[in-house]
C-alpha cells in the first residue's frame, strides 16, 4: 500500500534563520514558520489563531534560506513530516516534530518584507527547543516505525 508525507505551508518566519553545521560540514537551517487562520468564535467575532511550524532546511536548500530568509518574510515550503527523539539537557527523553523542507519559494514583494496584506504579522515566535544537541542532526537518522 502506498503513503504520502508531503507537507505544504505558506506562512511568515517568525525570527531570522538558525544556520548551523554538522560535524561533517553539512548545512542546516532551523527556522519558526507561522501560519494563520480566522475563525468565528461563539460570539460571532472574527478571531486569528496562528499555528507555529519548525522548518529544517539541509545542504544548499539550507544555505540560500540562511542567506535569503529574514524575520516577517513570507515564504511557501514544501516538505515532509519527521517526528525524532533526543535526549534533553535534563537526560528525559523528548520528541519533536519538525517540516523537513524540500522546496522553498519566497513570496511577497522583493523590497518588502513579504508579508501577507490579509493579516496582521503574528505575535512573536515561541522559543524553540532549545536542549537539542547541536550534533543531534543526522541525515542518515531513520524514524523507528
Amino acid at each position: 500500500m502506498a503513503s504520502v508525507n508531503k507537507v505544504i505551508l505558506v506562512g511568515n518566519l517568525g525570527r531570522d534563520p538558525e544556520v548551523r553545521y554538522t560535524s561533517n560540514g553539512t548545512v542546516v537551517v532551523t527556522f519558526p514558520l507561522a501560519t494563520n487562520k480566522v475563525i468565528v468564535n461563539k460570539n460571532g467575532e472574527k478571531e486569528r489563531i496562528t499555528m507555529w511550524h519548525r522548518i529544517v532546511a539541509w545542504s544548499k536548500l539550507g544555505e540560500i534560506c540562511g542567506q535569503y530568509l529574514t524575520k516577517g518574510k513570507q515564504v511557501y515550503i514544501e516538505g515532509e513530516l519527521v517526528t525524532r527523539s533526543f535526549v534533553g539537557r535534563d537526560g528525559n527523553t523528548r520528541w519533536i516534530t519538525e517540516v523537513v523542507a524540500r522546496n522553498m519559494q519566497m513570496l511577497g514583494s522583493r523590497n518588502g518584507n513579504g508579508a501577507s496584506d490579509e493579516l496582521p504579522e503574528p505575535e512573536e515566535a515561541p522559543p524553540f527547543v532549545s536542549d537539542i544537541p547541536e550534533d543531534g542532526f543526522d541525515e542518515e537518522d531513520d524514524v523507528p516505525f
